[in-house]
């Protein structure tokens, strides 16, 4: 997939580097449920993980110009039946990068892609209570809100609320004049 400005390729090896160094960053890791003290291995030890499960991917994402990984787009849950899946991660680890239209430019090749390429019916995310950011992009986006799924998640031993939004095919086409090819 390619933006105007990124490259959102499938992840490589050699990205997990990046992700390693990027997922002990508290500021990528605030409104992520990771565990203090994630490490390369446990980077890895997830990702080939992933790569064996046909329900999930994970992309990178690229500066064009720079050919230089900046982020990351998981996506799981894919249900080839009810035509569905969860963007389940997306942050921008490169804090160069952040508070700069990154996520919005990159969350709508992505819709594309998972709406007229992969003809999903339904795309779903989650995020954290209090994540005020990310909430204003996906309102921003045209996802839906559906309620909060109460103490779905564990962090550090604690439990954290995720609010579930969604958007619907009709909704992506609509809301982003796009064509169903």
């Amino acid at each position: 997939m390619e933006t105007q400005n990124y490259l959102i390729r499938e992840s490589q090896f050699s990205d997990y580097e990046y992700f390693a160094k990027w997922e002990i960053d508290p500021a990528v890791t605030e409104f992520l449920s990771y565990d203090e003290g994630r490490t390369y291995e446990d980077v890895v030890a997830e990702a080939y993980a992933n790569k064996s499960d046909d329900t999930k991917i994970d992309y990178t994402i690229v500066d064009k110009n720079l050919n230089k990984p900046i982020g990351r787009v998981y996506i799981s849950r894919i249900d080839r039946h009810s035509d569905s899946l969860d963007i389940t991660k997306l942050y921008i680890g490169d804090k160069d990068y952040r508070g700069k239209g990154v996520a919005k430019e990159v969350m709508i090749e992505i819709l594309r892609y998972c709406f007229i390429f992969m003809h999903m019916e339904r795309v779903s995310l989650d995020y954290y209570t209090g994540n005020d950011r990310a909430s204003a992009l996906y309102e921003k986006l045209g996802f839906k809100n559906e309620g909060v799924a109460r103490n779905s998640t564990k962090k550090d031993g604690k439990y954290y609320d995720l609010n579930l939004m969604s958007m619907l095919k009709s909704e992506f086409f609509e809301k982003y004049n796009a064509k169903n090819s």
